[in-house]
C-alpha cells in the first residue's frame, strides 16, 4: 500500500480513521495534505483528516460512470 503522504493530488482516495466511538471512511479525490492532515474531498464536502487519526488508506478506481436517465433510443 502506498503511503498517504506519498499520493499524487488529485488522486481518488479511501480514508479509514478514528472518530469517537469508532471509525469512518472519507472517499473521493486527495486535495491537500500537510504534516498533520489531508483534505479529502467527499460527496458532503471536504473533510479534513488528522494524519495521526488515520488507521488504513488506499488508492480506488474511478467512480462508475452513471448511466444516462434520458428518453431511451427508438429500435429501428
Amino acid at each position: 500500500m502506498t503511503p498517504l503522504t506519498e499520493l499524487p493530488l488529485g488522486t481518488r482516495v479511501v480514508v479509514r480513521y478514528r472518530i469517537e466511538g469508532g471509525f469512518t471512511d472519507a472517499l473521493g479525490p486527495l486535495r491537500a495534505r500537510d504534516a498533520d492532515t489531508c483534505t479529502v474531498e467527499t460527496k458532503r464536502g471536504l473533510v479534513v483528516v488528522p494524519l495521526a487519526a488515520v488507521v488504513a488508506a488506499k488508492p480506488v478506481p474511478p467512480a462508475p460512470q452513471r448511466k444516462s436517465s434520458g428518453p431511451a433510443e427508438p429500435n429501428l
